[in-house]
């Protein structure tokens, strides 16, 4: 079924456009609709312990969509009952969904906008539509995940429940709306099911915008003059709705303070009575009374003079020129009919995910109490998937303030020119977020992850709510933006991770030690340095159990094999000690090397001891150790973690041994090994404890007894070794070994050749 859905995807991706028999009066004309149609892979969904758990998917809805409708499909990946689970979607328009399922603790002044969240139970199969119209248009994003990760640890390879989730997108778009000009009258009619849809344009620095509706009268001529219409304006992007307004008498008007620069705003009026076809006449101004005068750039400033005035070898001097510069420019400008002051910033892309904005003047720019001071920030699309911080500090010294303070406001779309303690920082169609400094708090600090890919603007003003609002009207602050990858670099005990959702990049942390949150900040589940210690030295003197095994396989004559495990000892001990995710952490070298070592010599000591354990010849045995350890390498090249990687030289070291027991037994018709106390006292012991130990490493470890649980594996592993190591071969002493153990091997020469036989007593002299 799952491949069946794969097929169909790759059927339908792409853009379907299909002719939609729906029409709606326009000026002189009609509107056409058509209908597209969008679809994405299917994703297998994990549980969520992070956002990297997250299936994240982005789709574009055009300029003027009608309708948008989303159909999420989830489908489970094996025919078992893995009994009902909840399949959690969340959709954000503009940028990915900041989501917290697990109830932790955001970083400090940390902002987020929620978006919609879904749930979807899911037993074998399931689907969910979300229909919204008027949708705004851009990139809207949806994610979907299964409920908090228990901290099981799964082995890759082994069967586990699997869902797989597959969304779809169709909209109904039209492509002819008509445009509502400024100034200029249009004559429009609108049904109870056929509304009115026109758009209009909305410059830059554009003040305050009005939509009017007059000489209303229905079709059938019985409400003269009565405007029974529903006017909206904007589009719904789920955070915020559209403006609307109930139309009753001769007619209505929408008024909008700040609205969206240099954009195209969507106009509905739809009919509010029941079999009722309204005709109307709309009409739409806007103001562009607050034009901004710019200061300093001229139209001699070139390249090399911006960029060394940004830099930050020359920021404290820049900074203080600028001051000079730009006190004198206030002081010159008072009369000037500008509204705003606008700095120039320039735009410095350092990394990926990694954009910072500085002021062409340098870091400090003064801000005034008769006009606000305007900084604006454009963000690409994948800037969006990093985080957005804003530090504001106060950088003017020795100056009465009082109680006066420098209120900022950054919004996306437009900026809020009109600035005080009263009115909120907010626009005409979205939400922004405040901060102020003053002489009692000198900075301030907002983050926001995932932010709207926009432009956002910095608005700045000194203002006072008090009668003691000091003898200062320009001070100097140091507004400092920036994207980064994550917050804080996700803190002490956490990593900030690039993930990629095919073309689009967005960065998320991970957290260790029991640490949680969106900047691994919460510590309601950290786990102390003590215990952190405690895992590392269980992890990693645990692996000392091998010392036995190295030592019975030495004195055994296994020399080859006690090699192997002290190749897996030493790797094992270094590979646990680099591995945890505390503080607790020693690395002697890359981590990719230790783990790459410790997983070839765990597989490579199983391979030597099942084929130490089947008797066959020294030279047959060397060289299936050799060839197997090269083929193992091989396949922890490939996928070291792989299920198969551990069962097929297992299985196949079983196949050589079984086959030369059963070759000995035959040919010495007894069973083989023929001693019972050899079954009972070290090949069935042994056999245990390799079960049990499996079953532990495969079943039983989780995220929260793993110290315990794989110091236990170590143990058992290690005296699986010790029991299932055959006696010593009586042929070994003819190459040089005495019996027991001895520092002093002293092989017998005869002239200038050594000799040897499997006899000792036909050693002879010549």
């Amino acid at each position: 079924m799952v491949q069946k859905g794969i097929m169909e995807t790759c059927f339908l991706r792409g853009l379907l456009l299909v002719a939609l028999a729906a029409w709606t009066r326009g000026d002189g004309g009609r509107v056409t609709f058509v209908s597209e149609l969008s679809s994405k892979p299917a994703q297998k969904l994990t549980k969520y312990g992070w956002y990297g758990n997250v299936r994240l998917q982005r789709f574009h809805v055009p300029e003027e969509t009608a309708v948008a409708r989303w159909l999420f499909s989830v489908t489970k990946g094996h025919s078992f009952d893995c009994g009902r689970h909840n399949v959690t979607i969340h959709i954000r328009w503009g940028a990915p969904p900041v989501i917290d399922p697990i109830g932790s603790k955001f970083p400090d002044a940390t902002l987020r906008v929620p978006g919609l969240s879904l749930t979807l139970p899911v037993t074998s199969q399931g689907s969910a539509t979300f229909n919204l119209s008027d949708p705004a248009p851009g990139d809207w994003y949806v994610a979907a995940h299964l409920p908090e990760d228990d901290g099981r640890i799964e082995q890759k390879g082994f069967p586990s429940c699997s869902y797989f989730f597959q969304p779809q997108l169709s909209i109904r778009r039209a492509v002819d709306t008509p445009v509502l000009q400024q100034g200029a009258l249009l004559q429009q009619t609108a049904a109870p099911d056929d509304p009115a849809r026109l758009k209009l344009y909305v410059p830059e620095f554009t003040s305050s915008l009005s939509v009017v509706v007059s000489d209303c009268s229905s079709a059938d001529g019985v409400d003269v003059g009565t405007c029974s219409l529903v006017l909206r304006l904007g589009s719904a992007s789920l955070q915020d709705d559209p403006v609307t307004v109930n139309c009753s008498g001769t007619g209505c008007s929408a008024a909008l303070a700040n609205p969206p620069w240099d954009a195209w705003l969507r106009v509905n009026v739809e009919s509010s009575r029941d079999n009722r076809t309204v005709s109307f006449t709309v009409v739409s101004n806007y103001t562009v009374g607050c034009k901004p005068e710019g200061v300093g750039l001229a139209p001699d400033d070139d390249v090399d003079k911006l960029r060394g005035n940004s830099s930050h070898g020359n920021a404290t001097v820049a900074g203080n020129g600028s001051a000079a510069a730009d006190a004198t420019a206030f002081r010159n400008e008072t009369a000037a009919p500008a509204c705003v002051r606008r700095v120039p910033v320039l735009c410095e892309e350092a990394d990926v995910l990694s954009v910072r904005f500085a002021p062409v003047n340098g870091p400090d720019v003064d801000v005034a109490r008769a006009r606000p001071t305007l900084l604006s920030y454009p963000l690409h699309t994948q800037a969006s998937g990093g985080t957005l911080n804003l530090q504001l500090a106060l950088s003017t010294a020795n100056v009465t303030l009082g109680n006066s303070s420098v209120v900022a406001c950054l919004s996306p779309w437009v900026p809020v020119l009109t600035i005080n303690h009263s009115q909120p920082c907010r626009t005409a169609l979205f939400g922004g977020y405040g901060a102020r400094v003053n002489a009692s708090v000198p900075k301030a600090l907002i983050r926001l992850p995932f932010p709207l890919s926009t432009t956002w603007y910095l608005a700045l003003q000194l203002g006072c709510d008090s009668s003691d609002c000091g003898n200062t009207s320009v001070v100097s602050v140091a507004p400092e933006v920036f994207i980064s990858a994550c917050v804080d670099d996700c803190g002490t005990y956490g990593e900030c991770r690039l993930l990629r959702s095919y073309s689009y990049l967005y960065a998320a942390c991970v957290c260790k030690a029991g640490w949680s949150g969106w900047g691994c900040t919460d510590d309601s589940a950290a786990q102390s340095v003590c215990r952190q210690l405690a895992a590392t030295l269980l992890l990693t003197l645990s692996n000392l159990s091998f010392l036995p095994a190295i030592a019975v396989a030495a004195r055994r004559c296994y020399v080859t094999e006690a090699s192997v495990y002290l190749f897996t000892m030493i790797f094992s001990t270094f590979y646990h000690a680099c591995d945890q995710p505390g503080v607790a952490v020693l690395c002697i070298m890359d981590y990719d090397a230790l783990q790459y070592c410790d997983f070839l010599g765990s597989v490579c000591s199983i391979w030597v001891t099942v084929l130490c354990m089947a008797r066959i010849g020294d030279v047959l045995k060397h060289t299936l150790f050799m060839f197997g350890a090269l083929l193992i390498a091989m396949a922890m090249q490939l996928d070291r973690k792989g299920l198969w990687n551990l069962l097929v030289p297992v299985l196949c070291a079983m196949l050589v041994m079984v086959t030369s027991w059963v070759y000995r037994g035959v040919r010495q018709r007894h069973c083989y090994p023929p001693s019972w106390r050899r079954w009972a006292f070290y090949l069935v012991p042994g056999a245990s404890c390799a079960l049990v130990g499996v079953c532990v490493y495969v079943f039983a470890e989780t995220e929260g007894n793993y110290f315990y649980t794989h110091s236990l594996w170590h143990l058992l592993v290690a005296a699986c070794v010790v029991l299932l190591l055959p006696p010593r071969d009586k042929s070994r002493e003819a190459q040089g070994w005495s019996r027991g153990w001895s520092w002093s091997w002293r092989p017998r020469v005869c002239g200038y050749t050594l000799c040897e036989s499997r006899k000792e007593d036909l050693y002879m002299g010549t």
